[in-house]
C-alpha cells in the first residue's frame, strides 16, 4: 500500500510540469528554451543525489554516445509534447500521449525482439483505434496538437525501449542525471540562437520544472522499491484524472465526451497489456 501511495502521490504531481510549460509557452518563452530549462534543473536536483550514490567517476555514462542519443529522443518528446500544449488542454494532449505503451509494445517485438502473442497485437490494434476516436480525423479541423502529442508519445516510446535495453547498468537516479546532462548540454549549444532573457517569474518557474519533475520521478522510483511493477503500471493512468483537474482549475479546459471514450479504450488496452506481460514472465 506504501508503494501504491507513492504512485499515486506521483501521478498527482507530474500534470504540474505541464500547467508550468503552458503558462511559459503562453507567455511567449521558445519552447526549446523550456525544455533546456526542465533539463537543465532536472540535472541539478538530482545530482546531489547521484553523488551520494556513485561518486563522481560513476557520472560518466559507459556509453556516452548512446545515451546522448537517448537524450535527444526525451528532448524531443518533451519538446513535441510542451509544443502540443499550445494547441490543447493538457487532459487532450496527455490523452492521445496515453498512445506510448502501445507504441513500446510495438518496439519491444520488432527492435528487442521481445515475444508479443497475437492476443497483444490485437491489444495493440485496438488502442490505437482509441487514439483515432480521440483525434477523430476527418470529423473535427485538424488540431496541429494532436500531431505534437502524438509525436511526443512515438518519442518517448522509443526512449523507453533504449532504456529498456541498458537497463540495470546503473542506479536508477544516476541514469537520470545522465540523461538530463546529456539533454541539458546537447540544447544549451542551441540555446544563443533562441534565447529570450526571462523574467524573474519565469526563472522561478524554470526552477520549479527541474523540481517537480524530478520529484514526480522520485516519487515514482520510491514506489517501486515497495512495489511490484505490475501493480503500479496501471496506476500511470491516474495522471489523466490530475492532469483533467488542473487543466479545469487552470485554464478551465475539460475533454469532450469522445475523448474520455478513447482514452477508456486506450487504458483498456495498456491494462490488458500489462496483465499480460505479467503473465508471461510468471511462465
Amino acid at each position: 500500500m506504501l508503494g501504491v501511495g507513492f504512485m499515486l502521490a506521483a501521478m498527482a504531481s507530474l500534470p504540474f510540469i505541464d500547467v508550468i510549460a503552458k503558462i511559459l509557452g503562453q507567455q511567449q518563452v521558445p519552447i526549446l528554451q523550456i525544455v533546456w530549462a526542465r533539463l537543465s534543473f532536472g540535472a541539478l536536483v538530482t545530482l546531489p543525489l547521484a553523488l551520494y550514490k556513485v561518486g563522481p567517476r560513476g557520472l560518466m555514462p559507459r556509453r556516452p554516445l548512446y545515451h546522448a542519443l537517448r537524450a535527444t529522443f526525451l528532448a524531443l518528446a518533451t519538446f513535441t509534447f510542451f509544443t502540443a500544449l499550445l494547441y490543447l488542454p493538457i487532459a487532450d494532449a496527455l490523452a492521445i500521449f496515453f498512445v506510448q505503451p502501445l507504441i513500446v509494445t510495438l518496439l519491444s517485438a520488432l527492435v528487442l525482439k521481445e515475444r508479443v502473442g497475437p492476443r497483444r497485437w490485437a491489444a495493440v490494434a485496438v488502442g490505437f483505434v482509441g487514439t483515432l476516436i480521440i483525434i477523430r480525423p476527418g470529423f473535427v479541423a485538424f488540431n496541429p496538437g494532436s500531431a505534437f502529442a502524438l509525436a511526443a508519445g512515438s518519442f518517448l516510446a522509443i526512449y523507453f525501449v533504449m532504456t529498456r535495453a541498458v537497463s540495470g547498468q546503473a542506479h536508477a537516479i544516476v541514469t537520470t542525471f545522465q540523461t538530463n546532462i546529456v539533454g541539458a548540454v546537447l540544447l544549451s549549444m542551441l540555446m544563443p540562437l533562441i534565447w529570450l532573457p526571462p523574467t524573474m517569474e519565469q526563472w522561478v518557474m524554470f526552477i520549479s520544472l527541474g523540481a517537480v519533475a524530478n520529484f514526480g520521478h522520485f516519487l515514482v522510483v520510491r514506489a517501486y522499491d515497495y512495489a511490484e511493477a505490475s501493480l503500479l503500471a496501471p496506476l500511470a493512468y491516474t495522471e489523466m484524472i490530475g492532469a483533467t483537474c488542473v487543466g479545469w482549475f487552470f485554464f478551465g479546459d475539460f475533454p469532450d465526451a469522445w475523448t474520455l471514450f478513447g482514452v477508456s479504450i486506450l487504458i483498456a488496452c495498456a491494462l490488458y497489456i500489462s496483465i499480460r506481460e505479467r503473465r508471461a514472465k510468471a511462465h
